[in-house]
């Protein structure tokens, strides 16, 4: 509070039944985003690793949420301790908060906030799972997400967003989880794969996505979630901030998926489903820390920037020669960092802030700040989790044994597959052949075949 400033009783913040009821909303949308994740990321792997990429995500709504509950909302979001970590003992719990108890100078419940603020940390996690796909061990996996959320994501999320982290405090920048979320997935992601290698076959066999409509309902889901993401992220609807922020992000969404798909066009001659749902993606992860602090027409800018890039970065794996199943680290950590940079040049000063980019006589000062922001999370999250990643490795290891993870890790994991070719779950007959039907050696012949 500024010197002088005396603030009366009836100018303190009331409960809003609206933002109340915004906030519930946003953070269902949050929520389906994980699996919505979940489709993406399954359609994009083959067959016979169809449940298990589902499972990958889903697994997180359930070990993230009791997380949180116990120590991670006030571990990310408690009294400052040292810039770098938060600590509340009433958040512990969730056991001392008032059901109206607001949130420090908003309209809604604390309550409220941290369950928006929880659907954030269930996501990120999951979000690295697809640069893992085919060959880690289910159990080990969900270690990881329990060490990781724990060492990396609620002590990164309070720099970034808590009241007194370190990046809070410097003036970074980040509308909705360019840093907390994307940048911190995709060098998580980038640390794992180095550690556990690269799947049987990498750049022999091919990998192509097994199911594009399930592709495309993912990046749909997706893309209706990203709106309570991104405009829930103002914790109110009483400014316009959020309205301008959800305008953005349908904007650059919308130039992200048109600029990658005429690289795509002018590099590889097609216009693929794929690359229209990658682009959208990649538009949607650049847009998350910068729209509410630019116009539409900078919107325009970002997602067509972040959706070229991105479309050059998914082939960086096959030249350098690290096994990023799904693109995490082309999309979610390339699209991370050039949307946080990018508002050293396209913020305006008039929308969330009045901090402006180069391009609207601001100078290096935001972008050296948002320089910081960057490249703090990449290194922290790359090292930490590369670390992490090798101790899970050396005790209970962390990739399925090799003869598993070519028959399939469907069936070594979870003792299902995806899809019944034999009919027995209610799909097609067994196929006949005159009158004598097919046996069901062959049938399972078959069935071997195409989960293969």
């Amino acid at each position: 509070m500024p010197p002088g400033i005396t603030t009366l009783a009836a100018d303190a913040p009331t409960l809003s039944a609206a933002n109340t009821g915004f906030m519930l909303i946003c953070s269902a949308l949050v929520m389906i985003m994980t699996p919505g994740l979940a489709f993406f990321y399954g359609g994009m792997v083959r067959v016979k690793s169809t449940l298990n990429m589902l499972m990958m995500s889903f697994i997180s709504l359930g070990i993230v949420t009791i997380l949180w509950v116990l120590y991670g909302f006030s571990l990310a979001f408690g009294t400052d301790i040292g810039s770098f970590i938060g600590w509340s003992s009433d958040f512990a719990g969730l056991s001392g908060i008032g059901i109206t108890q607001l949130w420090d100078g908003y309209t809604i419940p604390v309550y409220v906030f941290a369950v928006f603020q929880l659907m954030f940390a269930i996501i990120t996690p999951a979000l690295i799972s697809g640069a893992l796909a085919d060959r880690v061990k289910f159990t080990s996996w969900a270690l990881f997400v329990t060490l990781w959320v724990t060492v990396v994501y609620f002590p990164v999320a309070h720099w970034v967003w808590g009241a007194g982290g370190w990046l809070f405090e410097l003036g970074v920048i980040d509308f909705a989880g360019g840093t907390a979320v994307h940048i911190n997935a995709g060098a998580a992601a980038l640390g794992v794969i180095l550690v556990i290698g690269k799947r049987v076959g990498f750049k022999k066999d091919p990998m192509r996505p097994h199911s594009l409509p399930l592709v495309m309902l993912g990046a749909g889901l997706l893309w209706f979630g990203w709106f309570g993401f991104n405009a829930g992220s103002w914790l109110g609807n009483d400014d316009g901030v959020g309205a301008v922020m959800f305008v953005n992000t349908q904007v650059a969404t919308a130039a992200a998926m048109l600029a990658w798909l005429g690289y795509e066009k002018l590099r590889h001659g097609s216009f693929t489903t794929l690359g229209a749902a990658s682009g959208a993606v990649a538009g949607l992860v650049a847009i998350t820390p910068s729209g509410g602090a630019i116009s539409p027409l900078g919107a325009i800018a970002v997602g067509a920037i972040a959706g070229v890039l991105c479309a050059m970065a998914v082939g960086l794996k096959y030249k350098f020669g690290y096994d990023d199943s799904l693109d995490v680290v082309g999309v979610h950590l390339v699209g991370g960092v050039a949307g946080s940079l990018l508002i050293g040049f396209f913020a305006t000063g008039g929308v969330q802030s009045d901090a402006k980019g180069l391009f609207y006589g601001g100078g290096l000062d935001q972008l050296g700040k948002q320089a910081v922001g960057v490249f703090a999370v990449l290194a922290y999250s790359l090292v930490v989790s590369a670390v992490l990643a090798f101790l899970i490795d050396r005790t209970i290891g962390m990739r399925v044994d090799e003869d598993d993870e070519i028959s399939g890790i469907d069936q070594v994991e979870h003792a299902e597959t995806a899809y019944d070719f034999s009919g027995a779950g209610g799909g097609a007959a067994p196929r006949t052949t005159g009158s004598a039907p097919v046996s069901d050696s062959t049938a399972a012949a078959q069935t071997k075949k195409v989960d293969a």
